[in-house]
C-alpha cells in the first residue's frame, strides 16, 4: 500500500499508531515511503501516485474519505496568519483558503514553523480560533482519504480514532531534538489536535466546503 506521509508534528500520533499495527511487512514499508508537505501530498493523491493519505479538506470534496482527520476545536497554534503582506503558504491548501473565507489579510504560515513562531511569542491570528469565533464549529484541516484498499483504510481510521494516543518519552525527546521544541511543549501542542471527525466537525467541514465554492475554491482538478 502506498501511503502519503506528512512529516508535521500533528500527525506524529498516527504514525506511532501505524507502526504498532499488525500489518503485512510490505504494507508497513510503504506507509512511510511517500513524504511531503500537504500540497505535495495533495498532488500525489490526485495523480494516484499514492493509494491513501491525509489530504487537505479543501481538495477532498469528491474523494472517498474516512471519519479520521486533523481537527481543531478551537486554537490549533500551528496555522497562523502573520501581520505581513498578503501571501499564501505554498505548503498549504485548506489554510490558504480559510484565510480568504474569513476575509483576513496577512501571511499564512502552517506546520511546525508556525508552532515555533507562536512558542517564541510571535504576533499572529490563529486561523482555527478565528473560524470558531465566526461559526461556533470546529475546523477540519485534513481528511484521511483513499483510492484503493478502502476496507483496510477504514478499519485503520476507526481503530485510530478510538484508541487513546500515548507517545513514549523517548520519541518526544527525539522529536524535540529534530524540531527544536521542548518535549513538554510538544505534548501540550498535541493535546489541541483531534483526529475524529465527529458530528460537530462534519458540520464545520460542510460549512467550509460550502463557503469555499466559487472563484476562490480549490478542488482536486487544480492539482492535475
Amino acid at each position: 500500500m502506498r501511503f502519503g506521509s506528512i512529516a508535521y508534528l500533528n500527525l506524529l500520533p498516527f504514525w506511532i499508531f501505524v507502526k504498532r499495527l499488525r500489518l503485512p511487512h510490505a504494507t508497513k514499508f510503504h506507509f512511510a515511503y511517500k513524504r511531503g508537505v500537504p500540497s505535495k501530498i495533495n498532488r500525489d493523491f490526485v495523480a494516484r501516485r499514492i493509494d491513501a493519505a491525509f489530504i487537505s479538506s479543501a481538495v477532498s470534496r469528491k474523494a472517498r474519505c474516512t471519519d479520521a482527520g486533523i481537527v481543531a476545536k478551537d486554537k490549533v497554534y500551528s496555522v497562523l496568519l502573520l501581520p505581513e503582506a498578503n501571501s499564501d503558504d505554498p505548503a498549504s491548501a485548506s489554510s490558504n483558503l480559510l484565510a480568504q473565507i474569513l476575509g483576513l489579510q496577512g501571511r499564512v504560515l502552517i506546520g511546525d514553523t508556525a508552532l515555533v513562531h507562536y512558542l517564541q511569542g510571535g504576533e499572529a491570528i490563529d486561523l482555527a480560533e478565528a473560524w470558531r469565533q465566526k461559526t461556533g464549529l470546529p475546523f477540519v484541516f485534513a481528511r484521511l482519504c483513499y483510492h484503493r484498499h478502502g476496507n483496510t483504510i477504514k478499519k485503520i481510521a476507526k481503530r485510530f480514532t478510538r484508541t487513546p494516543q500515548r507517545i513514549p518519552q523517548y520519541i518526544l525527546e527525539k522529536e524535540s531534538r529534530k524540531r527544536g521544541i521542548a518535549p513538554k511543549q510538544l505534548r501540550w501542542y498535541l493535546m489541541h489536535i483531534h483526529y475524529e471527525i465527529d458530528h460537530k466537525a462534519k458540520r464545520g467541514l460542510r460549512q467550509f466546503l460550502r463557503e469555499a465554492e466559487g472563484p476562490a475554491s480549490i478542488t482536486l482538478a487544480h492539482y492535475h
